[in-house]
């Protein structure tokens, strides 16, 4: 009998105007009062909280701004670390783990949104064929040169053994990489199969001349 999909609920939700991908990094200014404390007590309690990109409305309360509207699939961040430089401001950075699909969402009256969310499986290691090798080679070269121009840092994304070998991880790295609008890196990041989303990366690259 398969395994029956976890569920999280109540899973407090940050809007963003980004797409958060499983094993990329994810810097924050927090400032707002909802957001603050959520960080607060997600960092106390070491737990993570949902990213999901606006369809509509804006990362921060505006006054007559439109109703903020969520993408379905979001990606669980857990905090890495967390700075306090003054008083009602978090420097915080996080990393991409997980995805998961809300099946019922709330907003509180503080503003804040939370969740009742299914996690989805992390993508099957599926090795790159040899007529896809070229990017990952690619990738590698690129992410060698921002690391030496001090655009990433030294352990940014950890490309440990394996990775460049990895469909899920390499197409993951090229979305965070590339000028993307976000409504195709959300298609991008919530497709199931690896080896599909490497192959339209693949595509992606060759339109552009990369």
């Amino acid at each position: 009998m398969p395994d029956q999909p976890l569920t999280l609920n109540s899973l407090p939700l940050f809007p963003l105007g980004t797409v958060l991908f499983p094993g990329g990094e994810l810097p924050l200014r927090v400032f707002e009062v909802r957001y603050l404390d959520l960080i607060d007590k997600c960092h106390r309690a070491d737990a993570p909280f949902g990213v999901v990109n606006l369809q509509q409305g804006n990362e921060v309360q505006v006054a007559g701004a439109p109703h903020e509207q969520l993408d379905a699939i979001g990606t669980l961040a857990h905090i890495t670390t967390l700075e306090r430089p003054q008083a009602g401001l978090f420097i915080v950075q996080c990393k991409g783990s997980q995805r998961f699909r809300i099946e019922r969402q709330e907003r509180l009256k503080h503003g804040l949104w939370v969740a009742d969310v299914t996690l989805l499986s992390d993508d099957s290691a599926v090795p790159i064929p040899d007529d896809l090798k070229h990017t990952a080679e690619a990738l590698r070269k690129v992410r060698t040169s921002l690391r030496e121009r001090g655009a990433i840092s030294a352990d940014s994304g950890t490309d440990g053994p394996g990775t460049y070998q990895d469909c899920g991880w390499v197409a993951n790295r090229w979305c965070e990489l590339l000028p993307l609008k976000n409504e195709l890196k959300q298609r991008l990041m919530a497709l199931d199969n690896p080896l599909l989303r490497l192959e339209l990366v693949a595509d992606i690259l060759t339109r552009t001349g990369m």
